[in-house]
Order: structure tokens, then sequence, then C-alpha cells
């Protein structure tokens, strides 16, 4: 396969659906339901791409976010955003800096490639 993106979410559905449109398309989806269980398949994995839901039970997506910045091996790994509303004005310009674009849910199979697109040519 091509490029393998790892998406963190924990809304099981979208991960599974995800993997079934973006499969096709070349892309080998990782899922992990939660950010721990996210910064552990980032590290054992090495994706080429991550996409990071905000809103999540425990660590929230910006903890994860900072976390995986933070690591030498996967700081310099491309993330996008997942959110399934508007951002907030309260967030910090730092936070947005690192992330490479914002994904608004429910997104298409297109959206998501554009997204990688932006990064690698595939």
């Amino acid at each position: 396969m091509g490029i393998k993106v790892l998406i963190i979410d924990d809304d099981e559905d979208l991960v599974e659906s995800t993997k079934l449109l973006l499969e096709p398309e070349g892309i080998e989806i990782i899922g992990a339901l939660d950010g721990d269980e996210g910064i552990i398949k980032a590290k054992s994995e090495k994706p080429d791409y991550i996409l990071l839901d905000i809103d999540m039970p425990g660590k929230n997506g910006w903890e994860v976010l900072k976390e995986i910045k933070e690591d030498k091996e996967l700081s310099s790994i491309p993330i996008a955003m997942l959110t399934a509303t508007a951002l907030s004005e309260s967030i910090e310009r730092e936070e947005i800096d690192r992330v490479v674009d914002y994904i608004t849910k429910p997104f298409s199979k297109e959206d998501v490639i554009e997204c990688i697109k932006q990064v690698y040519d595939f």
C-alpha cells in the first residue's frame, strides 16, 4: 500500500467506514479508539499521516497532539484534526500551527484525500 494513515477517534463506526472508503484508494488505515491507544499505535506503526479527533473522552485531541509533537520520533508526522463543530476562537495559535489541516465531520473520501495530498503525492 502507499500511504499509512492512523485515525485516532472514539467513534469506531467512523474509523471502520473511513477504512472501507480509503483502502481501495491505496491508503492503509490503522484505527485507534482513544488518545492513549493512538499514541501507542503512532509509536509502533510509524504512520505517514494522522487524523486526530479533537473531542474524545479521557485524553482529548489537543493533549494527544501535544504529546506527539513533543516526541522526537513522531514530531514530523503531519496531523489533521477532526472536529464535529466549528473551531473555537479560544484555541491557541500554537496549537493551530502544529497541524496541517482541519476536517469537519461528517467528511467525504475526497476531503481526506485532498488533505493528505497537501503533504504527499500519491
